[in-house]
């Protein structure tokens, strides 16, 4: 793949708040580090302060792993499991009466106590490390005692406050807030959820910016001609604000990678990361000679009438060949069931095993299959079968089920298949 972005130029994060969501930056920033992209400068607003500390600091491993295994306890003095429950409608009608009680002390203290994340903050952000990193970090807070937003440059804090600054600016409206330093503080997204006044402000000319689509208000901010913003945002749905859970931040940490990577390498599609360096003659070429695997099609056939109800099928009537191509190619991917964590090409789809979501194989009939079952995610892989064949399954509780294994599907089987569907 080709780098669309410029590595001899440095450029500056701007990095939105979003509380859980904020996985999604880390994952960007691997694939920036990877992609040998430059960072001289962080602009971070609530959780985007905090990742920003943790890019200046350096330390990828710690900053994945900190999402990887983020807990509500982290953040809030709240039972995880209890949270869990209650945020996705899960709690029981005999737990009502105790979460309720739960949430009345939280409305009579005036939110959620923090002190796991000031103690959190702590431990993972190293004060000297900051400092005396060659990237400079911003960070966006409001300072509900002067009634105004505050801009602040990590390096000119006094010593031994930048943990306060960093809580400060991540004081959400459900955090019960508290005095730093004499003052009461309130999340940094009341005022400017997107950090990019500041680093326009410091004379920045190349900025990324992060978008998370966290709760908060977006400054108006006029961007200089000499100056140039690029936006990365999610594709995904990123989860709730306050959804600290491992398997969400695993999710948006894969999704700030490859979302980067669309960015950096112009990857397309809209379900998958496709590769394709083509232009519309070589979209129309490949479009064209799936068409006619095996027999003669005209070019008019293809495109008066082939072409404008593969576009139909595939919900593609909008934009050129190149578009077309490429959604072949996730209809394609789809089909075939590939794990839409990576990058596809129209050449190569990657090879996946068939999952069936179910509890158990009791026997097969007609064909013998390899299965493994895991039992944690109620999933079976099947593995040792030959493509193009129909099997029958009977599971313990469930009706028999129909499962097709097809191999690798190239661009014309794909185009044939779509073709037979029409």
């Amino acid at each position: 793949m080709k780098l669309r972005i410029d590595t001899s130029r440095s450029y500056a994060l701007a990095l939105e708040g979003g509380g859980a969501k904020g996985a999604y930056q880390i994952g960007a920033w691997k694939a920036l580090r990877e992609a040998g992209v430059k960072i001289d400068a962080v602009a971070g607003t609530s959780v985007g302060a905090l990742n920003g500390s943790l890019i200046v600091m350096g330390d990828l491993e710690k900053a994945e792993n900190i999402w990887e295994n983020i807990r509500y306890s982290q953040v809030m003095d709240v039972d995880d499991e209890t949270m869990s429950r209650l945020l996705k409608g899960g709690v029981k009608l005999d737990e009502l009466d105790s979460v309720a009680q739960q949430m009345f002390e939280v409305i009579k203290n005036r939110g959620f106590d923090v002190t796991p994340l000031r103690k959190w903050i702590s431990q993972v952000v190293d004060e000297k490390t900051v400092r005396e990193s060659p990237v400079e970090l911003f960070i966006d807070t409001f300072s509900l005692s002067d009634g105004k937003l505050l801009e602040l440059r990590a390096k000119d804090l006094p010593e031994g406050t930048l943990c306060d600054m960093l809580l400060a600016s991540a004081y959400l409206p459900v955090f019960r807030s508290e005095k730093l330093g004499g003052k009461r503080y309130a999340d940094g997204g009341l005022r400017d959820v997107l950090p990019l006044h500041v680093l326009i402000e410091h004379g920045y000319k190349d900025i990324l910016a992060l978008r998370l689509f966290g709760i908060g208000v977006e400054r108006s901010v006029k961007i200089p001609e000499d100056t140039r913003v690029y936006t990365v945002e999610p594709t995904a749905d990123l989860g709730s604000t306050l959804e600290f859970e491992p398997a969400q931040s695993r999710e948006n940490l894969r999704a700030g990678y490859y979302d980067m990577q669309r960015f950096l390498y112009g990857l397309r599609g809209t379900k998958y990361y496709v590769d394709c360096d083509w232009d519309e003659t070589k979209a129309l070429s490949l479009l064209s000679d799936a068409a006619s695997a095996g027999e003669s099609v005209s070019l008019r056939t293809l495109c008066e009438k082939q072409l404008p109800a593969l576009a139909k099928r595939l919900d593609a009537e909008k934009g050129d060949y190149i578009d077309l191509a490429v959604a072949l190619v996730e209809a394609a991917a789809e089909h075939k069931g590939v794990d839409p964590w990576q990058i596809v090409t129209a050449d190569a789809l990657p090879d996946a095993p068939v999952t069936v979501r179910l509890w158990q194989v009791r026997e097969t009939r007609e064909n013998t299959m390899v299965a493994t079952l895991d039992a944690k995610h109620r999933s079976c892989i099947f593995t040792n079968l030959p493509p193009q064949t129909l099997y029958a399954v009977t599971v313990d509780g469930a009706p028999d089920v129909q499962l097709t294994v097809r191999s690798r599907l190239t661009f014309r089987e794909a185009f044939s298949l779509m073709l037979q569907a029409l």
